[in-house]
């Protein structure tokens, strides 16, 4: 293990030492500085995702396909500059600056949608958000996982991503209010949305320790001490594909993401079954937010004791449920509380499980680089399953659309099953 200076021991080491010093401390500060912050970022983010669909498929009379291509520029802009957020921060340790940077760029891009009334105007103004995130969620997670003992990291990530969907829960709630209240209700939505997120750039600011480890806490891999830290670059970023639990995560997450249908076409699916009024399409992403949240902490925990790869599987048997009961010609009122309740269960046993499981095997010098590797294979493919599906349905129809998607889901969910590690509870944990 690495030693670290006892002359200026960095924030997120102490927070360690601490999250490791007793069950009552085992959640460090930092977490929930950062679990604050995206509470915050949330619940603006939200609010805008809550209406685009409606505003975009409605309001500006896009078809499914246009909508898809769009969704996938949402998601790729991100996945094509998270590595470069990650390099980026661990040169010099340089987490929360980059962190800062891209949560503020995302904040930028609130209002220019008041005036961005084109596709390629919205196009370019969502590749720029989604730039944001992209840069900074690979820094936000390293501190995470950081800041955390190795055996509580599903744990901390669980209450970090407990606190974003509090957000989550509110931003839907927050636009529903004020699609209500005000005239022009769309643009008053972007407006507060902005106002949001410049609060949770600041709270970042001010309350998130600047200091990383220059060297290894608590979980670092073993073997790397004999050989020295590694050279932080991009082209050791890619060469951790080597290491075999890394190769595993990422192969996994890019086949699964391949059938993870976009959340907004989940909800245009729901609406499209039940005939949700349009004034009430924004409340849809609270069911999925809900079971996030009440999920997020227990199935962290279960993750730390029973095994990360077999909660992350069972997160995606829940998606694939929820497919099930969409293509169902089932008629209850209980379908949209079932199906947003997996969709939830879904994100609680994936999101935060993934990173708790690929921070064990990844260098603490590389850790930005070594998430953002595997989350960037993960965003790529669900960039490329939100055209395909868009696509899908413009061409055949929604049912078809999700019925291949959940026939991929399948064949995907063996293929992640078959890279699991072996049984020992080492690799199991990861």
């Amino acid at each position: 293990m690495y030693v670290a200076d006892s002359r200026g021991a960095p924030a997120a080491a102490a927070d360690a030492a601490r999250a490791g010093s007793g069950r009552r401390s085992a959640i460090a500060p930092t977490v929930f500085a950062l679990g604050t912050v995206s509470l915050i970022t949330d619940v603006s983010s939200e609010m805008v995702t809550a209406v685009l669909p409606l505003y975009l498929v409605t309001g500006l009379g896009l078809s499914p396909l246009g909508f898809g291509l769009l969704d996938g520029v949402y998601n790729g802009f991100s996945a094509l500059v998270r590595l470069v957020g990650g390099h980026l921060a661990d040169r010099g340790g340089r987490h929360k600056a980059v962190a800062v940077f891209g949560y503020g760029l995302s904040a930028l891009c609130k209002p220019l949608l008041l005036v961005a009334g084109s596709l390629p105007l919205i196009g370019a103004v969502l590749a720029a958000d989604r730039t944001g995130k992209g840069l900074r969620t690979a820094p936000r997670d390293a501190l995470i996982s950081l800041a955390s003992a190795p055996e509580t990291r599903g744990r901390a990530f669980g209450v970090h991503r407990a606190m974003d969907t509090a957000g989550a829960m509110l931003g839907p709630l927050t636009a529903f209010l004020i699609l209500r209240q005000a005239a022009d209700g769309y643009d008053a939505v972007f407006t507060v949305s902005f106002c949001v997120a410049a609060l949770g750039v600041l709270v970042l600011l001010l309350f998130v320790p600047s200091r990383t480890p220059q060297s290894a806490v608590a979980g670092a891999p073993a073997t790397l001490s004999a050989q020295g830290a590694p050279r932080v670059s991009l082209k050791a970023a890619l060469a951790l594909l080597r290491v075999r639990p890394v190769r595993q995560l990422t192969l996994a997450a890019l086949l699964l993401g391949l059938a993870t249908v976009s959340d907004s076409f989940v909800y245009l699916l729901l609406q499209h079954r039940l005939g949700v009024p349009d004034r009430w399409f924004a409340l849809l992403p609270l069911g999925t937010a809900a079971a996030f949240l009440l999920l997020a902490v227990p199935l962290g925990r279960l993750a730390d004791k029973v095994g990360r790869w077999q909660v992350f599987l069972g997160g995606h048997a829940a998606l694939l449920l929820a497919y099930v009961l969409l293509l169902t010609g089932w008629q209850s009122p209980a379908l949209p509380f079932l199906t947003l309740a997996l969709h939830g269960g879904f994100y609680a046993a994936t999101d935060g499980v993934l990173m708790a499981a690929a921070a064990g095997s990844v260098p603490a010098e590389l850790r930005s680089s070594g998430l953002a590797l595997i989350q960037t294979g993960q965003a790529l493919a669900r960039f490329a399953c939100s055209i395909a599906f868009g696509a899908a349905w413009t061409a055949w129809g929604d049912r078809t659309a999700l019925g291949t998607a959940a026939a991929v889901l399948s064949a995907c969910a063996v293929g992640a099953y078959l890279l699991r590690p072996s049984n020992s509870p080492k690799e199991a944990r990861l």
